[in-house]
């Protein structure tokens, strides 16, 4: 992050303090590495995140290379949003970078397949919130719910896209933001209670995660929009509540 330095005279020593430029609210860093299956969407993914940063007053940069993945390039971000990144993307090295990142107060944005990495890597799996099982053939049309405090809030709104199961139900440890209605598509496997989108403090940092996200035409939908922003501005901390 930019700064410009305000000073002031005491009668005992000269006092400067930083203040963050209004103009220039940091950087996160886009990353889209996949070892298994690649989504197709992946580079819609990433350019709408790139503009939804820029409107934010972010710098958004791009990369596939897990190299980044060092103390010193990672304090240089407020956030890294993992963009349907599958598989193990991070060496052993380059994880514990990251572990400390998060540590030092930074903030994780997963999106899709982000619950589709890495399922050796236990601290991983508590930071995302939940692993991805299994999902139903196809793009299927149902329902999200937002959710609040764990009640329903604002109208539901429907979807069509690739409707991830999870290994287990995150709520226990996580704040949900939107649930999804099983009722009206197949293949659902967690029931009444089926978040898909979802928040917590986590280790010092912040972690924000959506399930949705696979079908590139999700990406003109302002209500996907909007839970994307949501999930922006609470990773970077721009908003502290999620």
């Amino acid at each position: 992050m930019r700064y410009t330095i305000a000073c002031g005279l005491t009668l005992l020593s000269m006092l400067c303090t930083p203040i963050a430029n209004a103009q220039d609210s940091g950087r996160i860093l886009i990353f889209s590495k996949t070892a298994k299956f690649r989504h197709d969407a992946i580079p819609t993914a990433v350019q709408t995140l790139k503009a939804m940063a820029e409107e934010q007053g972010l710098q958004a940069e791009t990369s596939e290379d897990a190299t980044q993945f060092n103390d010193g390039n990672l304090a240089r971000y407020r956030a890294v949003v993992f963009t349907s990144t599958t598989g193990d993307v991070l060496d052993d090295n380059e994880q514990a970078a990251f572990e400390r990142y998060i540590r030092n107060g930074g903030g994780y944005m997963g999106v899709h397949a982000a619950a589709d990495t890495e399922y050796d890597w236990a601290w991983y799996g508590r930071l995302v919130g939940a692993w991805f099982r299994n999902h139903p053939p196809g793009l299927q049309t149902t329902r999200i719910q937002p959710e609040r405090n764990n009640l329903a809030s604002g109208s539901a709104w429907s979807v069509r896209d690739e409707l991830y199961n999870y290994r287990d139900n995150p709520r226990p440890r996580v704040q949900v933001l939107a649930t999804l209605d099983e009722s009206r598509y197949q293949g659902g496997t967690m029931g009444a209670d089926h978040p898909i989108s979802w928040c917590h403090a986590f280790d010092g940092g912040r972690s924000w995660y959506t399930g949705l996200g696979h079908d590139a035409a999700l990406y003109r939908t302002p209500q996907f929009l909007a839970q994307l922003r949501q999930g922006l501005r609470y990773a970077t901390g721009l908003d502290a509540d999620c």
